[in-house]
């Protein structure tokens, strides 16, 4: 991956400068457009560790649109290993495009009922005369962490005041908050309803080692939940991208920077912050649309 292709936008809005705050965007998603934004952190080193354990096959799990199985497709692909993706649903009569791009980049598909995809140990068993190396679904895992402690060496974070990005494991966000520094507040913008075990998972991933920063988990800026994207969301990531030229997109970024504008204009932010939101890429899950919903 060519991380110099990642750089620092400096948003310029009314609403920040009457609230004196200040808010950049770390691009992320510019680093492929297929392994995009945060993926590549959290898949590298568990990629090297299939390659030093001799295994030639990477399996992990995911939805139908998930960002994390077509990144983990081209990923794979790319250090010369196959992979096989576990798909949370019955197999449909037409396939999204996240699949079939994953298929074209050689991953084995296997759709498996949603009672069943809840029991992933079993599925796991199931297959383990393959010898495969596993990767949780999200590249959940210290592993994933360690990957992603990585992003904010992209930057000098010296100057801010908060980092904030979106949650969906929490396995980004513990990478965050482990190279965070203790003067800064990391903030996590969850993806899903009432998803309160991910200050469990955080922790859990940050335990054995003493955390950088403190950190939050906003809970209420899902928009009606998980994949939720209704016009009050689409109109907010068009006019977005209208004013700034920043894509976002309908799963976590856009839901990430409303909420960093609603904490904004509520005060939440002290006079002279200074913010980082990290976009975590994703775009890819904008396809799942109908043309021309979005502006770009």
């Amino acid at each position: 991956m060519d991380v110099s292709l990642i750089d620092v936008e400096k948003i310029e809005a009314e609403w920040l400068r009457h609230n004196q705050v200040s808010l950049d965007v770390l691009r992320l998603d510019k680093i492929d457009p297929v392994i995009s934004g945060n993926k590549w952190f959290k898949l590298k080193y568990y990629l090297k560790d299939a390659i030093r354990l001799d295994k030639s096959v990477v399996a992990t799990f995911g939805g139908a649109w998930s960002n994390h199985i077509i990144a983990t497709a081209a990923a794979a692909r790319q250090a010369g290993l196959k992979s096989v993706g576990i798909i949370r649903g019955e197999k449909p009569k037409s396939f999204s495009n996240t699949i079939i791009y994953a298929m074209e980049n050689g991953m084995e598909i296997h759709f498996v009922t949603r009672e069943q995809y809840k029991r992933k140990e079993e599925i796991m068993d199931s297959f383990s005369d393959n010898n495969w190396y596993w990767i949780n679904e999200g590249g959940y895992g210290k592993t994933g962490a360690k990957g992603a402690s990585e992003i904010l060496n992209l930057v000098d974070i010296s100057a801010y005041s908060h980092i904030v990005a979106a949650v969906g494991t929490g396995t980004m966000l513990s990478g965050l908050i482990l190279s965070s520094r203790k003067d800064q507040e990391v903030i996590g913008i969850s993806s899903m309803k009432g998803n309160y075990a991910l200050e469990y998972q955080i922790k859990n991933l940050i335990a054995i080692q003493e955390t950088a920063a403190s950190f939050e988990i906003k809970h209420d800026y899902h928009f009606g939940g998980y994949g939720k994207h209704p016009e009050a969301l689409i109109g907010f990531i068009n006019n977005v991208y209208i004013d700034h030229h920043l894509p976002l997109d309908i799963i976590y970024t856009g839901k990430t920077f409303f909420a960093i504008k609603d904490m904004t204009e509520k005060k939440l932010f002290k006079p002279g912050s200074k913010v980082l939101m990290i976009h975590s890429g994703g775009l890819q899950g904008n396809r799942s649309l109908p043309a021309k919903v979005l502006a770009f």
